[in-house]
């Protein structure tokens, strides 16, 4: 067995978990992980991506070298370059100052509207903290958002307006106090196993109750007391059907209502027509469960709420989030150590790069950019002129691709996200990409979104550099370097600075703001001084104690593990009245059944990392879940090849046939270049939260010919950069 020279203590990169590894290093390679048996996160427990996903680092289609297209690139005329005979290698000096001259050029000619960019969840705190200081401090715009808005963004909505905070009020491993939890919208076997690791053990080992609701028989439903297997957007209807349940019987806590609550008369009111028996003629699952729910949940002693995306990424998804915000109010099941409302994050720092202001409405630490007394905070920090940062709150995402124009957006800087993949309906997405006047991508390989890239920019994984990483617990963790960057890959943080000090001469606004930091602990202390609630997390302190849960208020706070023991952050929380809204797409004869789309344990996100590792072969390819009873009917049978139509595309994949989808039910990975489940998708967004609904687009499916299936376009590699 070798012996390393090194172990290095690390984050995994991956999902929201903030799992802890152990990179064993020899000779500068990575050649096994391992997980510490003390970490408060996992236990020792790593799941098949955290444990053996690390080898896309030594992938041979890694770029490692600058490039910029050999053909000038046109609005209306841009091509995807996946091949590097089409690109040119340059050096760092080329490359950027390319990149500030164009973007100047554009700021100058068309205002600040003309940009926009996109940060990482991907990326360390420190990294999304400058990227979007770039475009505020520089460019004068709020154009800033990430893959939030396109994952929790109906969530941080909903809980803001209810509580005033937005991340996970509890951290996951008090699941073990619960006695009653209810999991809907989430997947945590294949999305959060080490979750799903510590809800099975609440259930099997300290005899808790699981509550599962979800269009899909998921492998909890294995551990559930009770499983509400409702139709795909009808989860206002039930949430709302318990409260009418709760309030009728009257289960509810009188007292924390009136010490702690404001608008339950309005509330109450709203949910007397949601009684169990509407409620099950709308969402098909039992009056019964329904009302049987409503009970385990609201005579509980600790009872919490966990959810991920099948909540918010919804045309109603705020509304779904706030159901499940006035069953934890009516019942007092928050500010306690085993209750809460919990939002599982996806990416590994999803919810850093939300309190760093990667977002169009917010400055870092959820500050309100349209707040005069906020904005000047910001520009003495920055170091503005007064008046000199941007009032106006910025375009979301989808909202940035959709302004593609001559009178709109019409440079777009990418770091490390891949809207290719993740975008609804990306026949839009690609015409509004191919429409852009000048695009920057920075991350580690060309996926289908760098393709399109004037300037490719090579960042390094996180095992190549340092910073920290915010998990789905708030908790803040220490990212160490445990190799050195490979080529000529530099760290983002240093990408971004080298890049600032450019536009900065070119701008003519020298020291407008500073750019000169040694290490990224340098930038922690900037953060710590404009975000209070990071105001007690240094360097120094997460070496010696390990992760820090926000908010950390000083040097001397211990961190929060749960949340609104005493108060709300608004003071009191908020019940919202709610409506039944239908999906804005419904089954009909043209288009019978309800698409689904969502992640599988073997790949994530848009695949960059996972695809260009050995993950590929244990999934290596696109597969439709589809209900025996539906099979059936259409003459399918399990690995026959399917066609799936939307009213925006068709693609062509293998179907397999299980009980985990429900009748009139399908599911697709969106994971898959060569049938992109988010062609199908529609771009109709939450009009509060502006995220789309990639989990109720309508189709139909049809048997189709073997030859008609796609493999992933393998770009061929003469060379490597």
């Amino acid at each position: 067995m070798l012996t390393p020279d090194r172990i290095v203590p690390t984050v995994c990169p991956f999902c929201g978990v903030g799992c802890n590894l152990e990179l064993h290093v020899k000779d500068d390679f990575i050649y096994h992980v391992s997980a510490p048996f003390d970490s408060v996160v996992n236990q020792g427990n790593l799941c098949v991506k955290g444990r053996f996903g690390a080898d896309f680092l030594y992938h041979p289609r890694r770029v490692t070298t600058p490039l910029i297209r050999k053909k000038p690139q046109k609005p209306g005329e841009r091509t995807q370059a996946f091949d590097l005979e089409e690109w040119q290698a340059v050096s760092w000096d080329e490359a950027l100052d390319l990149v500030a001259e164009r973007l100047v050029k554009i700021y100058r000619e068309h205002g600040s509207d003309a940009l926009a960019v996109y940060c990482c969840a991907k990326a360390t705190n420190e990294d999304n903290y400058l990227l979007q200081k770039i475009y505020r401090a520089l460019f004068r715009t709020n154009n800033v958002d990430h893959c939030t808005r396109l994952c929790h963004a109906a969530s941080v909505v909903a809980l803001q307006m209810a509580i005033g905070s937005s991340a996970m009020s509890n951290a996951a491993a008090e699941v073990i106090d619960n006695d009653v939890f209810i999991l809907t919208g989430s997947n945590p076997t294949e999305n959060h196993p080490i979750i799903a690791l510590q809800m099975k053990a609440a259930v099997r080992k300290y005899g808790a109750k699981l509550i599962v609701v979800d269009p899909r028989r998921i492998e909890m439903v294995d551990y559930a007391t009770l499983y509400l297997p409702l139709k795909p957007g009808t989860d206002v209807p039930v949430f709302s059907a318990m409260a009418h349940v709760i309030l009728k019987e009257g289960l509810y806590n009188r007292q924390f209502i009136e010490q702690r609550t404001e608008n339950f008369e309005a509330f109450a009111a709203s949910m007397e027509k949601f009684t169990p028996e509407v409620a099950e003629e709308i969402s098909g699952v039992s009056r019964h469960l329904i009302v049987e729910a409503a009970r385990m949940y609201a005579t509980a002693r600790n009872a919490a709420i966990y959810w991920a995306l099948g909540i918010p990424e919804s045309t109603h998804g705020t509304a779904n989030a706030l159901s499940l915000v006035n069953l934890a109010l009516l019942t007092g099941h928050i500010g306690r150590r085993g209750t809460g409302l919990n939002p599982l994050r996806g990416q590994n720092n999803v919810q850093g790069a939300s309190d760093m202001g990667a977002m169009p409405w917010h400055y870092p630490g959820y500050q309100r950019v349209d707040n005069e007394e906020n904005a000047r905070r910001w520009e003495k920090l920055w170091n503005v002129e007064s008046g000199g940062l941007s009032r106006r709150l910025g375009l979301t995402t989808t909202e940035i691709l959709s302004a593609v124009g001559p009178n709109g957006v019409r440079a777009l800087y990418i770091m490390g996200e891949n809207p290719m993949m993740s975008e609804p309906d990306l026949n839009h997405t690609r015409k509004k990409i191919i429409g852009l006047e000048f695009l920057v991508a920075q991350d580690l390989f060309i996926n289908e979104s760098g393709a399109f890239a004037d300037v490719f920019l090579p960042a390094v994984s996180w095992a190549e550099k340092d910073g920290t990483f915010t998990n789905t617990d708030r908790r803040v963790q220490r990212v160490h370097q445990a190799i050195p960057p490979r080529g000529e890959a530099r760290a983002d943080w240093q990408i971004l600075c080298d890049l600032a000090k450019r536009l900065e001469r070119k701008l003519g606004r020298p020291q407008s703001a500073y750019w000169d930091y040694a290490h990224p602990g340098e930038i922690m202390e900037e953060i710590r001084r404009g975000v209070p609630e990071y105001g007690g997390i240094t360097y120094d302190r997460l070496e010696k104690e390990g992760g820090l849960q926000t908010p950390v208020w000083d040097e001397t706070h211990p961190g929060t593990p749960y949340l609104f023991a005493e108060t709300f952050p608004r003071g009191r929380g908020k019940f919202h009245p709610l409506d039944y809204v239908p999906n804005a797409e419904m089954p009909d004869d043209e288009y019978p059944f309800v698409l689904s789309t969502g992640r599988v344990l073997e790949h994530w996100h848009g695949g960059t990392m996972t695809r260009h590792s050995w993950m590929d072969d244990l999934y290596p390819a696109p597969l439709m879940e589809i209900h025996p009873q539906d099979a059936i009917q259409l003459g399918i049978e399990n690995g026959d090849a399917v066609r799936v139509t939307s009213r925006r595309a068709s693609i062509v994949l293998r179907a397999q046939v299980t009980e985990k989808t429900n009748p009139g039910v399908v599911f697709i990975p969106f994971h898959f270049h060569e049938a992109a489940a988010n062609l199908l998708t529609h771009d109709q967004l939450d009009p509060q939260a502006k995220i789309p609904e990639y989990k109720a687009a309508v189709v139909r499916v049809a048997k189709a010919r073997p030859e008609e299936l796609t493999s992933r376009p393998e770009p061929q590699r003469r060379g490597r950069f």
